[in-house]
Order: C-alpha cells, then structure tokens, then sequence
C-alpha cells in the first residue's frame, strides 16, 4: 500500500468476516468533514423525534413507532407538563382570570399552548420525514387538534386573556380612475 492511501477495516478485525476497504488520502480526508449545520428548526425536529422516540421506548410496554397512535401522542404531551414553567391558575384560585399575579400559589406549572403547538408541527414534519404515511400521523389526528384548543383556552382563561384569532388583514383596491376624475362646475 502506498503512503497515499490507508487501510480501513469495517466491523471488527481483519479474518473475522469483516471487510475491509482502501480508501485515498482524499476520501479519508472527504469523511472526516463534519456534517452540513441543521438550522435551529431542523436541530430541534430532530431533538424532538428522539425524545418522543425514547418515551415510546420507556412506556410500560414499550410502544413500536408502527403501533404509536393519538393515545400515545395525548399521553406523551401530558407527560411533558411537569417539565413545563407557565403557571396555570386552577379555578379555585385567587388569581384565576387576572392577568397579573401578585402573589404565591399552589397552582401546577404546565407546558404552554404555543410551545406544545410548535412540537406538535415539528413532530407531525418528522414523522413524515421518517418515513410515516401522511394518512396514518398520529400528530395530524383530529384529537390532538382538540386537545390543543382546550389546553389554549384553559390557559388563556386562566390568564384573563381570552384567546383571539388574529384575522388576515384584507387589502384594498383603490380604483384609480375615480381618483382621476376632475369635478367641472
């Protein structure tokens, strides 16, 4: 072998069925380069995509990706309130419906609306990158659409703040040749 190239074993030792290559200097050097940056977006779809992942894994059974429905879905989102840090005043509450809080409570910290619907989006595109049909997405089902509306306008009640959806703005056409007309008296 010349000291332009180098021998690179795959799989173990060399005589124990594992296959070797010979690879150039160049193509040592072209697999060494780190892989392209994800963007935020991407890195945090991926982050998303294993932790839901490492949840079916640990569930009690665990749950095959292929058998994973909306059940699982709704279980996984009310699992990830106690990790959450918007406090969500109970009904009973002094300061249930205020705005501000002005002092102590015992009431649960939860995950908030936005941040659930965003992981939602991104576990819906991954589940769809990783090779999920369109037809089957337990993050596209009708009871995770429900369950998000809930949790947005218990937050939002709790908060004081009714929830409005904000209308798209619709544009106005001027007509120019009114504009253009010249009033003769």
């Amino acid at each position: 072998m010349s000291s332009s190239e180098q021998k690179r074993e795959v799989g173990g030792r060399e005589g124990e069925g594992s296959s070797s290559m010979t690879l150039t200097q160049s193509d040592h050097h072209h697999q060494l380069s780190p892989p392209p940056q994800l963007s935020r977006y991407e890195s945090q779809k991926r982050r998303d995509w294993n932790t839901f992942g490492q949840y079916l894994k640990n569930h009690k059974p665990p749950v095959p990706l292929p058998q994973c429905n909306y059940n699982h879905v709704l279980d996984f989102l009310r699992y990830l309130d106690q990790f959450g840090k918007t406090k969500v005043h109970l009904n009973g509450c002094v300061f249930f419906g205020q705005v501000e809080q002005v002092g102590p409570c015992t009431c649960p910290l939860r995950q908030a609306w936005g941040s659930l619907d965003a992981l939602i989006g991104r576990l819906r595109a991954a589940y769809e990158e990783n090779g999920g049909l369109q037809e089957t997405n337990p993050f596209a089902n009708s009871a995770i659409r429900i369950y998000l509306r809930e949790v947005r306008d218990s937050q939002a009640k709790a908060r004081g703040i009714p929830y409005k959806k904000k209308k798209k703005k619709r544009k106005i056409q001027i007509n120019s040749s009114n504009n253009n007309e010249v009033n003769s008296t």
